[in-house]
C-alpha cells in the first residue's frame, strides 16, 4: 500500500509539472520577440516616470541621470519623496535645476488609515502631468534607452489600461544571488506566461505601466488601503484581464534590480510580497497552488520511491525514477532557459536544478509564514 501511494503522488504530481512546464511555461518559451512591438510608433503621447522614494538617496543618485538617458521625446520623471531623512529632498532641488523635466513632491506623513507606499503612490500619480504612467522604483535601472518606448507601447498604441513588465536582479556572486535569479524567473514564467494566455493575475511595480485615467476611476487603492503592499500585484489582480492588459517581453523592456546582499534582508522583502498573495483571487491563488502541490507531490513521491526503492534494492525501478526526475529537471532547465532568453536576454544556469528543489522548503515553509504573518511594513 505505501509502495502504491509513493507511485501515485509521484505520477500525479509528474503529470501537473509536465502540463505547467509544457503547456504553460512553454507559451513564454515559444513567444515571439516581434509580437511585442516596434521600437518605434507614430503615437508619442506623453509619460510620466513615477518613482516613490524613501530614504533612497544614494539610489536616486544613479537612477535619475539614467532614466534622462531615455531615447523618447515626450516624458517627465516624478519622484514622490515619502517622509525621507536622508539627503534626498536637498539631492531632489539640486537635479532639478540640471533636468528641468524632473519634479518631485514631498509626503510629510501618512494618514493612520493608509499604507505609506500607496499613499505615495496615490499622491504621485494625481499630480502627474500625463496620462500614461510608468512605475518603477528607486533601486531599479533600465534595462536599455528604449525601456519608456516599449513598456508604454500596448498603453499608446493598442489602447490597454495595463503594460506589465519584468524586473531582475543583477548578477552577483553567492548562493543568495543565485537563488534570488531563480525564484525571480520562476515568478516572472507564472504571470508572464498566464497572461500570454489572456489571463493576467498581477505585475510588478517596478516595471508596471497603466493610465492615470483608469487609476483615479477606479478610486486609486480602493479596498486595498490596509493592506501593506500590494500597490503592484493586487491592484493588477483587481483589475487587469484578457482584453486590457499586455505582457510586455522584450529584454530591452526589463528593469534591474539591486539584489539583497544577506539572508536576514531577503527573508523581510520576501514575506512582505508573499503576505500579499491570500488577497488574490481565488482562481489565481489555485494556479499558483496547483503547481506548488504537484511539485510537492513529484519531489515528496520521487525522494520516497528512490529510499524505498535502494533499501529493497531495486535498481530496475531506482533507475526509472531516477531518470523520470532528472528528465523532469533537465527540461525545466531547458524552458526556463530558453524563456529566460526571451524575457532578459540571457539564458539560466544549470543551477535551476538544485534551487528547483530547494524551492519546495521556501514555498511551503516561509509561504506559510508570510501567509499568517500580521505585521508587514514598507520601510
Amino acid at each position: 500500500m505505501g509502495l502504491f501511494l509513493l507511485w501515485f503522488l509521484f505520477g500525479i504530481g509528474l503529470i501537473i509539472q509536465i502540463i505547467y512546464l509544457l503547456l504553460i511555461f512553454g507559451r513564454t518559451a515559444l513567444f515571439k520577440s516581434s509580437a511585442s512591438g516596434a521600437s518605434s510608433s507614430m503615437n508619442e503621447e506623453g509619460v510620466t516616470v513615477l518613482v516613490a522614494a524613501h530614504n533612497e538617496f544614494r539610489n536616486l543618485k544613479t537612477l535619475i541621470p539614467k532614466l534622462f538617458e531615455q531615447d523618447y521625446p515626450k516624458y517627465d520623471v516624478l519622484i514622490v519623496n515619502d517622509r525621507s531623512t536622508d539627503r534626498t529632498e536637498r539631492y531632489l532641488q539640486e537635479m532639478m535645476a540640471v533636468y528641468p523635466r524632473l519634479r518631485s513632491v514631498t509626503v510629510k506623513y501618512t494618514p493612520s488609515h493608509v499604507t505609506s507606499k500607496k499613499y505615495a503612490l496615490t499622491l504621485g500619480i494625481k499630480v502627474a502631468k500625463n496620462d500614461v504612467i510608468l512605475l518603477t522604483d528607486a533601486d531599479c535601472m533600465p534595462a536599455s534607452d528604449q525601456w519608456i518606448r516599449k513598456m508604454t507601447l500596448p498603453v499608446r498604441e493598442r489602447k490597454k489600461t495595463f503594460s506589465i513588465g519584468y524586473s531582475g536582479y543583477q548578477i552577483k556572486t553567492g548562493f543568495l544571488n543565485k537563488w534570488m535569479q531563480f525564484e525571480t524567473l520562476l515568478t516572472g514564467l507564472f504571470y508572464i506566461s498566464f497572461g500570454l494566455w489572456k489571463s493576467p493575475f498581477m505585475g510588478i511595480g517596478r516595471n508596471l505601466c497603466y493610465r492615470r485615467s483608469f487609476f483615479m476611476d477606479a478610486k486609486a487603492f480602493k479596498g486595498l488601503w490596509q493592506i501593506e503592499g500590494g500597490d503592484d500585484d493586487l491592484f493588477v489582480n483587481l483589475y487587469a484581464n484578457g482584453k486590457n492588459a499586455e505582457l510586455v517581453i522584450d529584454p530591452e523592456a526589463t528593469t534591474e534590480s539591486i539584489p539583497k546582499e544577506n539572508w536576514k534582508d531577503y527573508f523581510i522583502q520576501k514575506k512582505r510580497h508573499l503576505s500579499v498573495g491570500k488577497h488574490y483571487r481565488s482562481g489565481d491563488k489555485q494556479k499558483i497552488g496547483l503547481y506548488a502541490i504537484s511539485h510537492a507531490l513529484f519531489w515528496i513521491g520521487g525522494i520516497g520511491l528512490l529510499i524505498y526503492l535502494g533499501l529493497e534494492q531495486n535498481w530496475e525501478h531506482f533507475l526509472i525514477v531516477f531518470g523520470i526526475i532528472l528528465v523532469r529537471s533537465l527540461l525545466l532547465w531547458g524552458i526556463a532557459s530558453k524563456a529566460s532568453k526571451k524575457i532578459q536576454g540571457s539564458g539560466f544556469p544549470a543551477t535551476i536544478l538544485v534551487n528547483d528543489f530547494l524551492y519546495l522548503g521556501y514555498f511551503w515553509i516561509l509561504g506559510l509564514i508570510s501567509y499568517q504573518a500580521k505585521t508587514i511594513q514598507w520601510k
